[in-house]
């Protein structure tokens, strides 16, 4: 199995990134994403309780994909080294997620705008990063979800209500905030700008 995924809006693998899969039991994708699920549900109660990861740092970050998918991929919580056909060049990983921290800190602390407002931009822009080989869109969920918790609001629900319409409504909404209009996506999040 060399390519972890290469279903539609998910990120495909080099050779180098798909070799550094840690469990050699793995041969299909089913049994890829159930592996990969357990884990992340386990990162999720971690992230998500007391103790969990500061997601307005880039060690927070890290750490968040690291107890993602470390029991799967080697190079979990490792920045990027290749491109991809979404993201900022790989040498600019590290400088934009840092402004993208920043940006959101000072939304955050200042009250720019709206916690929600400032969470579902940080989404996206932790998305437009895409700071990781793998994984990005699930880790950006995550620490959107622990952004918000940890300023006592609950996470977002991420379409779940859709159903499966949802994967290509928040694709869709994202292209659109890559252009600045991110009424989409504040609509498909539920984000009053009241």
């Amino acid at each position: 199995m060399r390519q972890a995924h290469g279903d539609s809006g998910a990120t495909p693998l080099d050779d180098d990134e798909a070799a550094g899969l840690i469990p050699g039991h793995i041969a299909t994708r089913g049994q890829l994403n159930e592996w990969e699920q357990r884990n992340i549900t386990e990162a999720q109660r971690w992230a998500l309780g007391r103790g969990g990861p500061d997601p307005l740092t880039i060690d927070g970050l890290r750490q968040l994909h690291e107890r993602m998918f470390g029991r799967t991929w080697e190079w979990a919580g490792r920045f990027r080294t290749t491109e991809k056909s979404i993201g900022v060049p790989a040498p600019q990983v590290w400088t934009t997620l840092r402004d993208c921290v920043d940006d959101a800190r000072h939304w955050t602390e200042h009250g720019t705008m709206g916690l929600r407002e400032a969470a579902a931009r940080f989404h996206h822009r932790l998305v437009q990063v895409h700071p990781f080989p793998y994984g990005n869109g699930r880790w950006a969920r995550l620490a959107t979800d622990v952004l918000l918790r940890r300023a006592g609001e609950r996470p977002f629900a991420w379409g779940e209500e859709a159903g499966a319409s949802a994967r290509a409504s928040y694709i869709a909404a994202l292209r659109h905030a890559d252009g600045g209009d991110f009424g989409p996506l504040f609509e498909f999040l539920g984000v009053d700008r009241a």
